[in-house]
């Protein structure tokens, strides 16, 4: 690339990075992003994007530009975001969304809801107990709570980064809110939290103790 357009590798590398950063640009692999975000959460009071060594990392992978995405209007937009929210999480009331920093007000997405409730999209009632106000949830999900409250405990568990959105202990699940930037995990038993940890640690901790 850079031989391509005669110049040097560091700018070449350095435009990738900032193309990268305001989303014109993406590429097939992680490793790259990955540099990218430690950057951006350390900070360097520099505009461009740098290392803590002072070179960027070769841009390894392949990079091609993102495809221009249609303009939403602000009624499209909210009603995508609606939508997406109920296909994360089933059940959406004001309380699960603690954590979706880039979600609408919930007086805006509840208009939506009660559009779409009426319409016979979705249900509305009381899904989750002790939260009050309104709670919308997708058909499906309303069996599959059904089948949950029917069936016995089985001790089946889940293993979860603190960064995955189905980490809502200390809003749904009782314990401590665990930050999603601790680059922690936690171990969840039938839905209650029973290790915190290093996610390298939990896997040995559950591979050494076995099947339950």
């Amino acid at each position: 690339m850079a031989r391509a357009l005669r110049r040097l590798p560091a700018e070449v590398e350095e435009a990738l990075w900032e193309l990268v950063a305001a989303g014109r640009v993406t590429g097939d692999g992680m490793s790259g992003l990955r540099a990218l975000l430690r950057r951006s959460r350390r900070g360097t009071g520099h505009r461009r994007l740098r290392l803590l060594s002072g070179h960027l990392p070769p841009p390894a992978g392949r990079w091609a530009p993102w495809g221009e995405a249609p303009a939403l209007g602000e009624a499209e937009r909210l009603e995508r975001l609606a939508d997406q929210l109920l296909r994360r999480y089933g059940v959406v009331f004001r309380e699960v969304l603690a954590r979706e920093r880039a979600a609408p007000p919930w007086r805006e997405l509840v208009r939506v809801y009660r559009r779409w409730e009426a319409q016979g999209r979705i249900r509305g009632g009381r899904f989750v107990s002790g939260f009050a106000g309104e709670q919308f949830a997708l058909p499906e999900a309303v069996e599959a709570l059904r089948t949950i409250r029917r069936s016995t405990a089985k001790g089946e568990v889940v293993v979860l980064s603190a960064a995955d959105p189905l980490n809502l202990v200390g809003i749904l699940v009782p314990g401590d809110r665990l930050s999603p930037f601790s680059g922690l995990g936690l171990v969840l038993r039938d839905g209650i939290v029973e290790d915190v940890g290093p996610l390298g640690a939990l896997l040995r901790r559950l591979s050494w103790a076995g099947p339950a």
